[in-house]
C-alpha cells in the first residue's frame, strides 16, 4: 500500500502517521506527566514490631494511594498523572516513619503546608497507617519529605 495525504496528514496502510508536531506535542505532554510524582509514607513499627505481613501493608498503601487519586480526581496534576498515556510513567516515592506519632505529625505539617493527602485509618481499629500525597510535580513537594528514609 503506498502513502496518502488525509487532512494534511500522512496515511500509510489507512492508519494516521505521527508528524513532527504529534511527536512533540505527545512528548511535551509527557515531560510535564513525569515529573509527577505521589509521595506515600508507611509506618516502619507495622512489620517490625507489631509483625504485620507484607500483604497487609502493601494493601495499606494501595489505599491510602488509590484514596488520595480519587479525593483529587478533578486536580489538573492528578488528572495527567492517571491519563492513559501515562499509567506506564507513574512515579512513586515509598518512605517510612518510626510509628504512629511521626505519622501523624507528618500530616499535620502537611496539612499546615498546603500539600493534599489522605491519611489512611485503618477502620474499625481507628489505626492511622499510612498516608499518600496527591500526586504534584517533585520540586513542588519533595523538601517536605527529605528527612525521611526510604521504606525497606
Amino acid at each position: 500500500m503506498g502513502s496518502r495525504v488525509a487532512r494534511g496528514r500522512d496515511v500509510v496502510g489507512g492508519r494516521k502517521r505521527r508528524t513532527r508536531m504529534d511527536w512533540r506535542m505527545a512528548s511535551g505532554a509527557k515531560e510535564a506527566a513525569s515529573n509527577l510524582v505521589q509521595y506515600v509514607v508507611m509506618r516502619k513499627d507495622l512489620s517490625k514490631e507489631l509483625g504485620w505481613p507484607m500483604g497487609s501493608l502493601v494493601a495499606q498503601a494501595c489505599h491510602a494511594t488509590v484514596a488520595a487519586t480519587w479525593l483529587h480526581r478533578e486536580d489538573e496534576h492528578t488528572k495527567q498523572y492517571c491519563a492513559e498515556g501515562n499509567l506506564a510513567h507513574m512515579h512513586k516515592v515509598v518512605l517510612e516513619v518510626k510509628g504512629q506519632t511521626q505519622l501523624v505529625n507528618l500530616s499535620k505539617k502537611l496539612e499546615d503546608a498546603g500539600i493534599r493527602h489522605k491519611l489512611w485509618v485503618e477502620q474499625p481499629e481507628n489505626f492511622p497507617t499510612c498516608l499518600a500525597t496527591k500526586p504534584y510535580p517533585k520540586e513542588d513537594i519533595q523538601a517536605h519529605f527529605r528527612k525521611l528514609n526510604l521504606c525497606k
